[in-house]
């Protein structure tokens, strides 16, 4: 179950920060749904991981992290 939980979690940390690289080097815009899901998807699995280790304070911002991409993805989906 461990190898599971280490995984996820770095996919997770993988996604945010391809994502976060994609935006910096202007490959795609905030309101790219690609972009959100990567944030969102890797929230979840950081989520996942932390709340494993009960890093709290990290599982906060994950949550949060994902809230907000999710919010860009419903904004994203329904004005197409």
């Amino acid at each position: 179950m461990e190898i599971l939980i280490e995984t996820v979690g770095w996919i997770g940390t993988a996604l945010v920060i391809l994502a976060y690289f994609l935006v910096s080097k202007e490959y795609v815009t905030g309101k790219n749904a690609v972009y959100q899901l990567m944030n969102f998807f890797g929230a979840i699995g950081l989520g996942i991981n932390v709340f494993y280790y009960g890093a709290w304070p990290s599982l906060a911002i994950n949550i949060v992290w994902s809230i907000i991409a999710a919010v860009s993805l419903v904004s994203i989906f329904s004005k197409s």
